[in-house]
């Protein structure tokens, strides 16, 4: 099943004027429900452009993106907000984590606005806690855990939710090699539970990976076939 459809996308900064510059350029792209896709390309060339738009941060100047058959390039604001929260996971580069919480209330910002029991809230969170082994710590605040336990919070913070999509921007950027093969070993995980991985980076721990369904090369804001 095609859980996510690009359409003649263009990403345009300063559109019209002087200094406009094209960050995106019809760009056409299909993804399966349960692929792990990974985005290769040199800083600057679109990756990290293209999985923004993917999770509705930022909007397609024009063009299509469509996942589970709602085009989100054409929600109201408020209406994308509450699509990401439920169907997309982000795992970003710096980790964005909130300093002074900890791990546990840094997994749990993501449920903040729904109306759950606490048995609920409380199962949701070990949950994610478990898949990204982050468990024993919970209670610790997030500034004293080493890169790769920000990581794997921020891992299970992209899981609260059980979303069908996962999105990472550059995830191995902050991590040394041991904690980039941990989390390569992570992505194996979230394929067994069919998550839809994407994965946006130039780290060449990436390369020739098994289970890793298809690689996208982008260059100059397009797709290289």
């Amino acid at each position: 099943m095609i859980e996510i459809e690009v359409k003649n996308l263009y990403k345009i900064y300063n559109e019209n004027r002087q200094n406009e510059f094209t960050a995106l350029k019809n760009i056409n792209l299909q993804i399966k429900s349960g692929e792990i896709v990974v985005i290769k390309g040199k800083s600057g060339s679109g990756k990290s452009t293209l999985l923004s738009i993917l999770g509705g941060i930022s909007k397609p100047t024009k063009g299509d993106v469509i996942i589970e058959n709602e085009n989100i390039a054409k929600l109201p604001d408020i209406y994308i907000s509450n699509f990401r929260n439920e169907k997309i996971g982000f795992i970003f580069q710096s980790f964005n984590l909130i300093n002074g919480l900890t791990t546990y209330d840094n997994v749990k910002a993501p449920l903040v606005l729904k109306k759950l029991k606490k048995q609920e809230f409380e199962t949701k969170i070990k949950k994610a806690l478990q898949i990204a082994n982050i468990q024993h710590k919970s209670d610790q605040n997030v500034e004293n855990l080493s890169g790769g336990e920000k990581q794997r919070c921020a891992i299970a913070r992209a899981l609260v939710m059980n979303p069908s999509i996962i999105l990472a921007d550059e995830p191995t950027a902050n991590l040394d090699k041991h904690n980039s093969l941990i989390f390569i070993d992570m992505l194996k995980k979230l394929k067994k539970l069919n998550k839809t991985v994407i994965v946006a980076t130039h780290d060449s721990l990436f390369e020739h990976l098994e289970f890793v369904n298809r690689y996208i090369n982008i260059n100059d804001a397009e797709i290289i076939t």
